[in-house]
């Protein structure tokens, strides 16, 4: 099955090899999907004396896929309450700095990994969360009651953009994914280059509250909101393709890595229009 998601489509083939070793399930006549069901004859496989077969692999499902997602999202909220808590506010920035850089580089570790590595995602959201808490803990002292708005707005638009893509109003075409994929590109690279000249204390006025910042954050507001359909294509592709259920954690990945995207965005799009207090 063709995917035109290059991540997707090497952990497709890291599945072939899988199943070309012998760990895919087979059925009755040596098609996949089946467990065995005639007796074993002697000297074939399953019979007595004979080298045990390597262990059948669960296939991915979309119940995998929303576990796994409710699961980080469990792990980052716990790790976000923490760190609100335990970070002083003298502290927030170098870890709003620090876990910006450390959940970096195992985002791309994890999206050019040929593996599925649940360890690497578990530790993603917890990084993660702390880089939501203390953002969220900054928005929040200062604009009261705006994390709660921006917690509701982004989930708000993954249920809409849920109900976009199942009834098809939107679609992951290879021409949709390849324009979304190359404006994330451009995006994440005004993103960098805007935080590496803050830290020499250059304004570019893409984060200062003014017409550009607000500009800047409805771009990524929409883009954050279409990159689910990547995502949920994502699953789509890797329940069709037989992925085992471990690749479950990477498309978990992909859909916690735009809500977090979403969150923070929405958070300072919701802090322009607040006013100095």
């Amino acid at each position: 099955m063709k995917t035109s998601n290059p991540v997707l489509a090497r952990l497709g083939q890291a599945a072939e090899r899988e199943r070309a070793a012998g760990y895919a399930p087979t059925g009755p006549y040596g098609q996949p999907g089946y467990p065995q069901q005639y007796p074993p004859q002697a000297g074939y496989p399953g019979a007595p004396g004979y080298p045990s077969a390597p262990p059948a692999v669960t296939p991915m499902s979309i119940d995998d896929v929303v576990v796994k997602t409710v699961t980080l999202l469990a792990i980052l909220g716990a790790t976000a309450a923490a760190a609100w808590v335990l970070v002083p506010d003298a502290l927030l920035g170098a870890a709003w700095i620090g876990a910006a850089v450390v959940g970096l580089v195992l985002g791309l570790i994890i999206s050019f990994s040929r593996m599925a590595n649940p360890a690497l995602v578990v530790a993603y959201a917890v990084v993660e969360g702390v880089l939501v808490g203390a953002i969220s803990k900054f928005f929040e002292t200062r604009y009261p009651g705006i994390v709660i708005q921006a917690v509701v707005a982004t989930f708000g638009v993954f249920f809409v953009m849920t109900m976009l893509y199942k009834s098809r109003v939107i679609r992951a075409t290879p021409r949709f994914t390849k324009g979304l994929v190359a404006v994330m590109a451009g995006l994440f690279a005004v993103m960098l280059i805007n935080f590496v000249l803050s830290l020499f204390g250059f304004n570019t006025g893409l984060r200062d509250g003014g017409a550009l910042a607000i500009g800047f954050s409805l771009v990524c507001i929409v883009v954050a909101s279409l990159s689910f359909v990547l995502s949920f294509k994502e699953v789509e592709d890797g329940v069709r393709m037989g992925l085992p259920q471990r690749y479950s954690w990477v498309a978990a990945f992909g859909i916690l890595v735009s809500l977090i995207w979403l969150y923070i965005e929405i958070l300072r799009l919701l802090s322009y229009f607040q006013g100095d207090d």
